[in-house]
Parts: structure tokens; sequence; C-alpha cells
């Protein structure tokens, strides 16, 4: 499903529906606190630096794991990464490996990420911590898991989407948010907002006063591979959180896009859809784009036919993400 409209609001223009409806994010929010409170915690042996959010949906943690990775092995550290897989039908622990498993075992976002580092898919991240360590690591890089209280963290990254912010700043189903922004940045050590100068100005314009930790800032771009992106035409698809952001990219890019197909987040991607698309691209002679996210859901046989757009977090926001990495090594 994809994420209303109205839970993007302007927290002072709340529509009817969200108000309706705060009263349920109410109880949700107290339940996620409830919860927190609750549960026993696993401690690992080695630093666990958790990268989550607030918000459901993308926000730029994916990016941001993989900066924090290769982080971790520049400083000659040996990271693990740990996620449940969203969307894979593993409950695991089981050790992702790219060549032999399918998106919808482990979900998307561990394939990707397992060409980085080793990660590890466990529905239950305490029993998927012990597994970590049985890998050696020097640091636990967990994926999500913020609002799970069953894992005890070292340091705690809250990443955003400086463009949408926190939305509306209620919880779901008001909003889009797992818990109330004073609750979790009370918790956190620091929150990543991501996007261009201006998306960063309007997430501070609205959100800054709210901010009580520290506070970075990144941005998403473009990986350069050579490729001349105004030659030729395209037609592109994404199931991620944002695809008209994917979309934006390949068109500032100077991509000619004929077509583009915005699917939910983890959609699973059929045959017949992407024969549909194959069709439509051979008759206006354009090729088929996706994100590195997208191709990994595709059927390996369709994968040639299929061009990716990879991205990363900005390098030139790496020093603060350094320096936040180096003090979750030294506790």
């Amino acid at each position: 499903m994809r994420a209303p409209r109205f839970w993007y609001n302007h927290p002072s223009k709340r529509s009817f529906v969200s108000t309706l409806l705060s009263p349920l994010g109410l109880l949700y929010g107290m339940s996620t606190a409830r919860r927190l409170s609750k549960s026993t915690v696993t401690k690992a042996g080695v630093p666990v630096l958790c990268v989550g959010n607030l918000n459901v949906g993308g926000t730029g943690k994916t990016p941001t794991v993989i900066a924090l990775t290769e982080i971790a092995k520049a400083q000659g550290a040996k990271p693990v990464i740990l996620s449940r897989g969203y969307g894979g039908s593993m409950k695991g622990p089981v050790v992702v490996n790219e060549l032999n498993h399918r998106a919808d075992q482990t979900g998307d976002e561990p394939l990707l990420l397992a060409a980085f580092a080793t990660t590890i898919v466990c529905k239950n991240r305490a029993i998927g911590i012990k597994v970590a360590e049985t890998y050696y690591p020097d640091i636990i890089i967990l994926d999500d898991g913020f609002q799970d209280p069953s894992v005890g963290k070292t340091k705690s990254l809250i990443v955003v989407d400086a463009e949408n912010g926190f939305g509306n700043g209620l919880c779901l189903p008001a909003g889009p948010l797992r818990e109330p922004v004073a609750n979790g940045l009370l918790r956190a050590d620091a929150l990543l907002s991501i996007g261009d100068a201006t998306a960063q100005k309007k997430f501070a314009q609205t959100w800054g006063n709210k901010i009580n930790c520290k506070q970075m800032t990144a941005e998403i771009n473009p990986l350069p591979t050579g490729m001349n992106w105004s030659e030729g035409s395209y037609i592109a698809f994404a199931g991620i959180g944002h695809p008209d952001k994917f979309f934006k990219t390949l068109q500032n890019l100077g991509a000619n896009l004929l077509h583009t197909e915005a699917l939910e987040d983890h959609a699973i991607i059929s045959l017949k859809f992407l024969k549909r698309l194959e069709s439509l691209a051979n008759e206006v002679g354009a090729q088929l784009v996706t994100t590195e996210k997208d191709v990994v859901r595709l059927p390996k046989n369709f994968r040639r036919n299929v061009l990716t757009l990879p991205v990363r977090l900005g390098l030139s926001h790496s020093n603060s993400l350094k320096e936040f990495f180096e003090t979750a090594m030294r506790q």
C-alpha cells in the first residue's frame, strides 16, 4: 500500500482524516512505548550500531548502512550486517548469498547489502546477534531495529528523508511514524537527514526545534559509472519508498524518460509486468532502467535486459559519519 498523501501534510496543516485517526495514532505510539519498556535485552560482545528510522517507508537506511560498512572496512574493521529481511520468507538465521538466494527468500535489501559485507537475515534479532558474533566481527551494523528492544545498541542513528521529514508528526495510521518524534529522538544518539540543500532547509524550518540530539546531513548521489544518460531514451520503474526521487535523479542526469512505473516499496515484480515493459520499450526504442534494490528482485535471466543506476551517500558528508562510527567503536 502506498503511503496516503495526508501523512505528509505539514504538521500545522493536518487533514481532517489525520485528525480523525489521531486517537488511533496515539494508541499506536503508546503501544510502542510499552513494548520498549518490557523486553529482555540481548547484549553483544562487540559494538552494535543501529541504523533505524521513526517513519515507515524509505528514508535512506540502505545507503547509510552501505556507507558505514565502507567506513568500517576502510579503517580495517570487520563489519557484519544483521537484518530481519523484510519481504523475505526465511526466518533464519541465514547468511545471505547473493548468488544462491532470491529476494523473496531473504528480502531485497539484504541481497544488496551482502555484496558489501557478511549479511545475516534473522526474524528474531536477539538470535541474529548471537549468530553474527560467531563470524568474529569488530562491529555489528543493525539494519533497522530501532524500535526492537530485544537487542542492546551501542549507538543508534536515526535516518530521515529531509524532503518529507516526519510527515504530519502523527503515528500510524494517522501519520507515517512508528513512535512520536520526541520519544524516538530521546533514545537516539544522532540524526542523519538526507536530501539536497532545499530539502535540508525545509526540514530545518519544520523540525529544527524538535531535534535534541546530534544532527548530520547527507545527500544521496548517483555513483559515477561512465554512463552517458543523455544518450537514448528510457523506461524507468522502481519499487522503493519514493520512486519519484529515482525518476527525478535520472532526469537530472539528462535521461529522456518516455515512461515511468512507480511500484509499492518491496513490490513483487512479476514476469508478466516485465514483459509488458519490455514490449513497450521495444516499441518506442527505449532501454529499461531501475534501482539497485529493485534489480535483485528480477528473475536472473531478465536482469541483463535492465540497466541499473547505483547511488551512494555523498562523500562530502562522510567525515561526520566517520566520527559517529568511531565513537561507536570506542564504546
